[in-house]
């Protein structure tokens, strides 16, 4: 193996040069030298490697030949490169015509048979196949990084950005003629830059079509793709295109199937006005593209080859159509087609002169291309796949000669100012990597078969050169031509429209616009100031539309008076004539206390104030009316409504409801309240529905903590406070620095930022709502497991490292929730999860089970007795398939028939068989192998080696009795008779697995060969089941004894027969080749006439040839020079301290 690495690294000069058993290194295997590498490092290591294998040749002919071996120059040894060549070969058919393998295989022989390409690489090649759906192909090609040094393709650009990434990260060029990639000077407008391993091999589609639609001036365009393959992806990515060079493409197209489908987009290019052209991506008609016929079928049909619209083929655009003396006979054949084509314009490559059959046709005469079809049956794509491999060769040698390491980027790079003869065509790259290739405009002289050239496209200067045939246009009608301002940057097309008249529109319109919005103002601010002051829903209460529940208290509290004494007035003390409908329902009336204090009764409803100003307030701005307005209208269930703002004897305060369950710090802090999980886990989905909500609707909180989020009786937690800091802001209220404790809560971010903190973010909502959960989780105050002051806390989570935040054990809730609240207060901001993604994790968590802590105990009343027949029946299914596993695994240790007896409870007697045959192999020198080998290699070794045993018994009539060791054996003719058939069974099982085990190598020591001897003898045995623990299905009977003696005198790699088996086989004449060993002692049985079995009739598969014993040699033993030196010094090692 190590001689044909040497030699697959020798001389380029072709394939045949590898010597017999090293061509599986050279196509199928991976090797070491198929990536791509520089050769200043491949090279030396060559050298140090024929110095370690030659250093052992101690006469003076080795040193010699290891002088002139070392003597030859670096240049004369090459590496494989080796060429992925990606496309639809399986999925499309027609892509499949353009024979990729022939093309490759022609193109690596030619660039490997070139003296002046010297690139250090030998070429090679292999077919990736690529799925017509482009996210299963981007699938695939994610999985093809270790199988080519370099790519050419894909053909489907849907997934060309995707993959031209893959190939940058793996450093590999990626060649295709399909992708968009910007490419040039002239493309720095088309899109994204192309990854910096990626070229092209054929100029831009879109680059070609666009010189010959501003030749025509035709500027609005519709692209219609074909429903198969990777057409639609084409289709949008050429649209896309032709937009960013200032096109109009109203419609982008799929064409439905058969002709309804066809019809179909035919009708909609019609409903849109002033089309001119129609690109079709699809398979060519010439090609036997059957949608592109149908469709120009059906433009014959519509009438829409009158001239009014022409329509230019896609696909031509990335080969050379064959168009001079030929006959298209698909339209000398198709009358109504070859009309509709008329109206069709066919931009191809420029061959000048060599037509693709005639060229593949040479290569056949000259032997370099075996093909079973006519060059005329082979699609041109065959020449663009030829021309994109000798690319990537020419780039690949430049970037080798150039002293660079033979890279993805460095290949990529030196793609540029190439100039190489192609299949049939000329190809050139500029200095920027540009692709540059001759097209020419082909159009039909409207009656005959035969396609005709008109122009000559120059993409250096985007013009087209006639070539003195006229274009036929149906009728002599050319479509309509659009404004020049389309093909210029320069200038904005305006529809022929006069400017000055666009002028005095555009002012009338804007002074008309002026007037009624001046008029809406006033309006509007009328109507808003009737609606604060009055109606249902008046946003502005005063001292009057309010009932305090102790006056004086909550006086105190609105103006920020810090000594505040308790009253304890009831409700009828007051002097208000309204009556809260909690009182009303019968529910108790709560106690005063100095957190209630500003309380009131509006309407008949418990409501609660915020005071808003901290000085003496004035007025209330209209901004301020805007806002609260806005406000006003939020309305969720776990949002706490803002209800109207109180304005009153200079106080400033937000009305909302009240919650008589108070803030969730409140709730936290109640030891006599229990919270479980469920309890926790639904006040937590509360917080985090009401903050997707208010996030939905681009609102920031920016004050989220646990006092500032309220529950009501029903233990639904709701947000309030929402707005307040843009209250503050319109109202232009002096806001002082919050306390070191209410910052608890504030992102690291905002500390750090004045200005951020108070306007707030989402991300830093996201961050104190994992603050809350800290606290609701361990129920206790934030970062309370710290023995830091809040200033401190505060300090460092501005200013890490270290990172400063609660630690939270694992036991305390479920890992998930950790697991989010950890990635909430997560340092980066773009990090933490939104609370769309939180809501779905919680989701995830509950199972989608409701949370509400009401709903969730009656749900589990009404499902309590269903859920008892739902796990009755979840456990007899459990038990049923149990008992199918049971079964299954019994009937694998005992015959079907015993193991039913076992399981009915009926006696399993012991069976006499007149007849069966008994195999019995051995692996021959185990014991030197288990010797030289780990424990754990050993077990590996059996159990790949029965494994394969096992599967191959499986397709005849046999049963597998045990296997002890290195033993294995199988009987046939029991415990299910089968006449005389159990010695063929036995036999041609034993030449399957001689056959196999030929191939079969050790995972430990592949270099070392597997022998076994087999033998086979026929006779009468008696079969029971032995034992109560581990009961087995047991052989007894001179026949048994007699078949190991038949293996243990047996030879590797030998069937050994006894008289029994051999009279038996040729009584049933099926063609069994038997040799006669001659006399063998057999112990207990004397000295008998053995055979060998060497073959069948019809048994093709091949047979290991058995080895020649030397002299005194022993058939049980295992050659030690076939041993690895390192494997032989541990076996002498283990024999030495036996």
């Amino acid at each position: 193996m190590i001689w044909c690495l040497i030699l697959k690294a020798g001389p380029s000069e072709g394939a045949a040069r590898l010597p017999s058993g090293c061509e599986g290194a050279a196509e199928g295997r991976e090797d070491p030298w198929s990536t791509a590498m520089s050769p200043g490092l491949a090279f030396p290591l060559l050298h140090l490697l024929l110095l370690l294998l030659l250093r052992r040749f101690t006469a003076r002919g080795g040193q010699l030949a290891l002088l002139l071996v070392l003597g030859l120059p670096l240049g004369a040894w090459s590496a494989t490169f080796k060429v992925g060549l990606l496309g639809p070969w399986a999925c499309d058919p027609i892509f499949s015509r353009a024979l990729p393998e022939a093309a490759a295989q022609l193109a690596t022989k030619r660039v490997n048979r070139d003296p002046s390409s010297g690139a250090g690489y030998w070429f090679d090649y292999i077919l990736l196949e690529e799925e017509c759906q482009a996210s299963r192909a981007l699938a695939g090609f994610a999985r093809l990084e270790r199988r080519a040094s370099a790519f050419i393709g894909p053909l489907s650009p849907g997934y060309c950005r995707a993959a031209g990434l893959l190939a940058e990260a793996w450093d590999k060029p990626l060649f295709s003629w399909t992708c968009p990639w910007p490419g040039g000077e002239e493309e720095e407008e088309e899109g994204p830059s192309a990854p910096t391993t990626s070229a092209r091999t054929l100029p831009h589609a879109a680059r070609v079509l666009y010189a010959v639609l501003r030749h025509f001036r035709w500027a609005r365009v519709v692209v219609v793709s074909g429903g198969r393959g990777g057409w639609a992806a084409a289709g949008r990515e050429l649209a896309a295109s032709l937009r960013r060079r200032g096109l109009s493409v109203p419609l982008v197209l799929t064409m439905g199937a058969g002709a309804p489908g066809a019809a179909s987009v035919l009708r909609r290019i019609k409903e849109v006005s002033k089309v001119r052209a129609v690109i079709l991506c699809m398979h060519s008609v010439f090609l036997g593209g059957s949608e592109q016929q149908l469709l120009l079928e059906e433009v014959e049909r519509e009438n829409m080859d009158d001239g009014s619209y022409v329509f230019f083929p896609y696909d031509t655009l990335y080969y050379s159509l064959p168009y001079r003396n030929t006959s298209q006979m698909v339209l000398a054949t198709n009358r109504r087609l070859r009309q509709s084509y008329d109206a069709v314009l066919t931009i191809t490559v420029d061959s000048h002169g060599k037509e693709f059959p005639e060229m593949l046709g040479e290569a056949m005469e000259r032997g370099e291309v075996q093909l079973s079809l006519q060059p005329a049956q082979v699609s041109p794509l065959f020449g663009t796949i030829y021309n994109a491999i000798l690319l990537l060769a020419k780039a690949t040698e430049l970037a080798y000669h150039r002293a660079r390491w033979v890279t993805g980027r460095t290949v990529a790079w030196h793609a540029a100012e190439i100039e190489l003869d192609g299949f049939n065509q000329q190809l050139r790259t500029t200095k920027d990597g540009e692709v540059l290739a001759d097209y020419v405009l082909l159009d039909t002289d409207g009656m005959g078969s035969k396609l005709r050239a008109t122009h000559s496209i120059d993409l250096a200067t985007g013009s087209l050169k006639p070539l003195g045939h006229p274009i036929h246009f149906p009728f002599g009608l050319v479509p309509n031509a659009d404004a020049s301002c389309w093909f210029d940057a320069k200038e904005v097309c305006v529809g022929g429209v006069d400017a000055v008249f666009l002028l005095l529109i555009f002012t009338l319109v804007s002074a008309g616009i002026l007037v009624v919005a001046v008029l809406a103002y006033y309006l509007r601010n009328h109507i808003q100031r009737v609606h604060l002051l009055r109606g249902s829903e008046k946003l502005l209460l005063n001292m009057d539309d309010l009932v305090f529940v102790n006056t004086q208290l909550s006086w105190k509290r609105l103006n920020g008076e810090t000594e505040m004494s308790i009253s304890g007035k009831s409700i009828s003390d007051f002097k208000g004539t309204k009556t809260p409908k909690d009182s009303i329902s019968g529910k108790s009336v709560m106690v005063l206390t100095a957190e209630n204090t500003n309380v009131a009764i509006y309407e008949g409803d418990w409501v609660w104030l915020k005071r808003i100003t901290d000085g003496s307030f004035v007025e209330v701005r209209s901004a301020t009316k805007v806002v609260f307005s806005k406000l006003q209208q939020m309305r969720h269930e776990n949002v706490n409504p803002f209800l109207s703002l109180f304005v009153d004897c200079g106080i400033l305060a937000i009305v909302t409801e009240h919650c008589s369950r108070g803030s969730l710090e409140d709730l936290i802090a109640n030891g006599d309240l229990k919270l479980d999980w469920m309890f926790k886990s639904s006040l937590l989905l509360d917080l985090v529905k009401g903050m997707k909500f208010l996030h939905h609707r681009d609102l920031i909180h920016g004050r989220l903590k646990s006092r500032n989020c309220v529950v009501d009786g029903r233990f639904v937690l709701k947000i309030t406070d929402y707005g307040y800091n843009e209250l503050l802001e319109v109202q232009k209220v002096t806001r002082l620095m919050p306390s070191p404790v209410d910052r608890l809560w504030t992102a690291p971010e905002l500390l750090r930022d004045p200005s951020l903190e108070r306007r707030g973010t989402f991300r830093g909502d996201v961050y104190s709502f994992s603050i809350i959960m800290q606290e609701l989780i361990i129920r206790g105050p934030p970062f309370s497991m710290l023995d830091l002051s809040p200033a401190d806390i505060v300090k460092k989570v501005q200013k890490p490292p270290p990172l400063c935040r609660p630690s939270v054990s694992v036991d305390q809730a479920p890992v998930e929730c950790i697991q989010i609240m950890r990635q909430c207060w997560s340092e980066q901001p773009d990090r933490r999860p939104t609370f769309e993604q939180i809501f779905h994790q919680f989701k995830n968590i509950n199972k989608g089970k409701k949370t509400n802590i009401i709903d969730s105990m009656l749900r589990m009343l009404e499902q309590y007795s269903s859920n008892l027949e739902d796990l009755i029946r979840e456990r007899t299914e459990e038990l049923e398939i149990e008992k199918q596993k049971t079964d299954k695994l019994l009937t694998q240790m005992l015959p079907a028939s015993v193991a039913h007896a076992l399981k009915t409870g009926d006696p399993v007697e012991p069976e006499h068989f007149e007849q069966v045959t008994i195999y019995f192999s051995d692996i021959v020198g185990f014991t030197t192998i288990s010797a030289m080998s780990d424990p754990i290699e050993v077990v590996d070794l059996l159990n790949d080696l029965y494994t394969l045993f096992d599967a191959i018994i499986g397709s005849h009539d046999v049963y597998k009795v045990e296997t002890i060791g290195d033993a294995y054996m199988v009987a046939s003719g029991l415990p299910t008779r089968n006449e005389n058939r159990h010695a063929a069974e036995i036999s041609n099982m034993s030449l399957d697995i001689l056959s196999s085990i030929g191939t079969f190598r050790m995972r430990h020591m592949p270099d070392v060969p597997v022998r076994i001897r087999i033998g086979l003898h026929s006779g009468p045995c008696v079969a029971g089941v032995v034992g109560l623990t581990m009961p087995r299905y047991c052989l007894f009977g001179d026949t048994v004894n007699t078949a190991s003696r038949m293996e243990s005198t047996g030879l590797p790699y030998r069937i050994h027969l006894s008289q029994n088996t051999v009279r038996i086989l040729r009584s049933l004449n099926l063609g069994y080749k038997i040799d006669l060993r001659g006399k063998t002692e057999l112990k207990g049985k004397g000295i008998e006439d053995t055979f060998w079995l060497v073959g069948r009739e019809g048994f093709n598969q091949p047979l290991p040839t058995p080895p020649d014993l030397l002299p005194g040699a022993s058939n049980h033993g295992l050659n030690l020079d076939e041993v690895p030196p390192e494997r032989r010094q541990k076996l002498l090692k283990a024999r030495n301290m036996i």
